[in-house]
């Protein structure tokens, strides 16, 4: 068969763009005549650098493809792939205008259906609905399905082989006990683990385990420092590695624990199991970690939940965020739980 290049638009956020790699590494699997222009952010080029077939084209929003003209000068950068059609797995303002450009000279487009009227009925106040949604991942298949490459998505989690980053080879003789991962921040406050919860959380997990601290920026790089200094075995990784090296590191931790937030789809991208914490968010609205668990979710059952799709919105439970309903002892007997029965 010939060679047909898909150009894939999806530009944030993080975790979002984490979840397509999944996706394509199976599509490929399955058609490996497809070539993959995948678009989005520089940073998130390590979701994709051990894929085949996938040339990643990074789009600039801020910088030379910024507005109308930029995004045209981004078209034109990509008409140079000469694609046969266009996946646009982010269905938003930039994607469109693109597309439109695209449809112009006559290349297929197919968008992704988010499904926002069935997101607005299970998270509405009244007269929820109160049913799983089809998962992000499927609606990623989806697409490339009605473009005419139909696949089987298995949703699996697979250990990844990756080197230890040379920074904390210390902490892995073979003598040392398990590796936990705390991603411990979120883009939204509300889905975030009150932090003096989390420390509880972290002050009796370090009795027995070796914990690595992930997140971004300088305000949680403070945090995780913090931590590191006042608790033996806890490792403060934010602001000391890249993003392919962080994605080493989980990869050869025991465990992650995480926010509804990218850290448990980067565990899930290296097959790192993950226990996740959450709030006014749920796994019904589609955004659980690849090949992740419903059982390892922790979370509260009231009727007030899920609140958000995004965690953008508080959830108040009998006055309370419903996040904070959730003790220090769940999450610690869970992992537990985890790690001693699997």
């Amino acid at each position: 068969m010939p060679i047909e290049s898909i150009i894939v638009f999806r530009f944030s956020a993080m975790g979002d763009v984490a979840m397509v790699s999944p996706v394509l590494k199976q599509l490929i699997a399955h058609h490996p005549q497809v070539k993959i222009i995948l678009v989005s952010r520089q940073a998130f080029q390590p979701f994709f650098d051990d894929l085949p077939n996938v040339i990643f084209h990074p789009i600039f929003p801020k910088d030379k493809h910024k507005g109308f003209q930029g995004l045209y000068k981004l078209f034109k950068e990509l008409r140079a792939y000469k694609p046969a059609l266009i996946a646009d797995l982010h269905d938003n303002i930039r994607s469109r205008v693109l597309s439109s450009f695209f449809r112009i000279t006559g290349v297929k487009i197919k968008r992704i259906d988010k499904g926002r009227s069935n997101k607005k009925k299970l998270t509405r106040k009244k007269h929820k609905i109160f049913l799983p949604l089809q998962s992000t991942f499927d609606r990623y298949a989806e697409v490339f399905y009605a473009l005419g490459y139909p696949f089987t998505l298995q949703k699996k989690l697979e250990k990844q082989d990756r080197n230890i980053p040379s920074i904390f080879a210390g902490h892995f003789l073979p003598s040392s006990p398990p590796k936990i991962g705390i991603a411990p921040f979120a883009q939204h406050i509300y889905k975030m683990y009150p932090l003096d919860l989390m420390e509880q959380v972290i002050i009796s997990l370090s009795k027995k385990y070796q914990l690595f601290i992930f997140g971004g920026g300088e305000k949680e790089e403070i945090v995780g420092s913090e931590w590191e200094k006042k608790y033996d075995q806890v490792t403060n990784a934010i602001g000391k590695i890249n993003l392919s090296q962080e994605l080493d590191l989980i990869a050869n931790l025991d465990l992650m624990l995480s926010m509804d937030s990218s850290g448990m789809h980067l565990a899930s991208l290296v097959g790192t199991k993950v226990v996740s914490i959450w709030g006014p968010t749920h796994p019904y609205a589609g955004f659980l970690g690849f090949g992740q668990r419903d059982s390892d979710c922790i979370q509260i059952d009231h009727p007030a939940r899920p609140s958000s799709i995004y965690g953008n919105k508080p959830c108040l439970c009998d006055g309370k965020p419903c996040i904070e309903l959730i003790s220090p002892l769940m999450v610690i007997n869970k992992i537990e739980s985890i790690l001693n029965y699997g």
